[in-house]
């Protein structure tokens, strides 16, 4: 096995300055730099995580807390956070907390207890305050993504702002018949993100003088078959329709995209469909949205998380808000009648 001492006889250093050099961590010119890099590459040279930890007292691993791994959100989300942590040479020990209590109490009362992480990102869960006091006890930065919680820093979408902004853009288009698919009840959980979104739907609509038609609420399961079951519930009963559809994900957009296809309505000519999220699949189905941008969630989640360990005097994030955008596309036009 190549030891430092090698790199350093190769590069024509110290090791410390190879140390410095490799680990980022104190000054070194871009030149050494540079020759430190060839050395290593040229001896296949990798440093060693026992002896780096030893040295530094950091694990250079971050653990990350999800609610779901096969929800395209959490990965999307994931696949952000691995990515701002591996440029920076970092790895991840991922939580998964699922319906078990007993696992999700072992997890804080055990799991992230052995000191095995420099640091934590709680991605999309409602802690409670045993398992924030938990957290903080720790000793380590947190950064979560979703709130509020005042105890923690967190980074959050303004999800009543997400849903009015979809609402707002089908009625600017002329559209007064508005279904709205959102979530049953098992599914509101953390941070009752489909309550806010259907809220912040029917705001829009009292505002704009228009009474939410019950007919026109549909639950689903944040997937692309719950929201094709939801549309085919709203679109194929007898009585009134509606002429556009605003799903609370865009997984369920995309469900009912389908299932008016297959109920022979033409999108958007027919029926106009919006969703949330900024799936990576809307650019083939065309569809209109609110992007929350998920992998920069992940990527910012990160960042800070890496400021914090870099500084812990770094300003505290508190409550930061994270951007959306409505991105328009083919799936949304003026009502026929228009």
């Amino acid at each position: 096995m190549v030891s430092i001492d090698e790199v350093a006889r190769l590069a024509g250093v110290s090791t410390a300055t190879v140390s410095r050099a490799l680990s980022g961590r104190g000054t070194v010119s871009e030149k050494t730099r540079r020759r430190v890099q060839e050395a290593t590459e040229a001896l296949g040279y990798v440093v060693s995580s026992r002896a780096s930890s030893l040295a530094s007292g950091r694990t250079r691993n971050v653990g990350v807390v999800v609610p779901f791994l096969d929800r395209w959100f959490f990965s999307t989300v994931l696949s952000g956070v691995s990515s701002a942590l591996m440029r920076r040479g970092y790895d991840i020990t991922l939580y998964n907390i699922t319906a078990d209590a007993a696992v999700r109490r072992e997890v804080f009362a055990d799991f992230l207890r052995r000191q095995r992480v420099d640091g934590v990102i709680a991605v999309s869960i409602e802690l409670d305050e045993a398992e924030t006091g938990q957290l903080l006890q720790l000793g380590l930065p947190v950064i979560a993504i979703g709130g509020p919680n005042p105890r923690l820093d967190t980074l959050t979408v303004d999800d009543h702002a997400v849903a009015q902004l979809a609402t707002e853009h089908l009625l600017a288009l002329g559209h007064r018949d508005i279904a709205h698919i959102g979530a049953s009840p098992e599914f509101d959980m953390d941070f009752h993100i489909p309550t806010q979104r259907r809220a912040g739907f029917e705001k829009v609509l009292a505002d704009a003088g228009i009474a939410p038609n019950p007919l026109y609420l549909e639950p689903a399961d944040f997937t692309v078959d719950g929201g094709y079951r939801a549309a085919k519930q709203l679109l194929g009963r007898p009585g009134p329709r509606p002429t556009a559809i605003f799903a609370a994900s865009d997984e369920m957009a995309i469900g009912a995209i389908l299932a008016a296809r297959d109920l022979g309505y033409r999108v958007p000519d027919d029926l106009s469909v919006i969703g949330i999220d900024g799936h990576e699949l809307g650019d083939f189905f065309q569809l209109t949205t609110v992007d929350q941008f998920p992998l920069g969630q992940g990527e910012r989640a990160a960042e800070a998380l890496l400021t914090r360990l870099d500084d812990a005097a770094a300003t505290q994030l508190d409550h930061a808000h994270l951007p959306f955008e409505l991105v328009v596309r083919g799936t949304t036009a003026r009502p026929a009648s228009n």
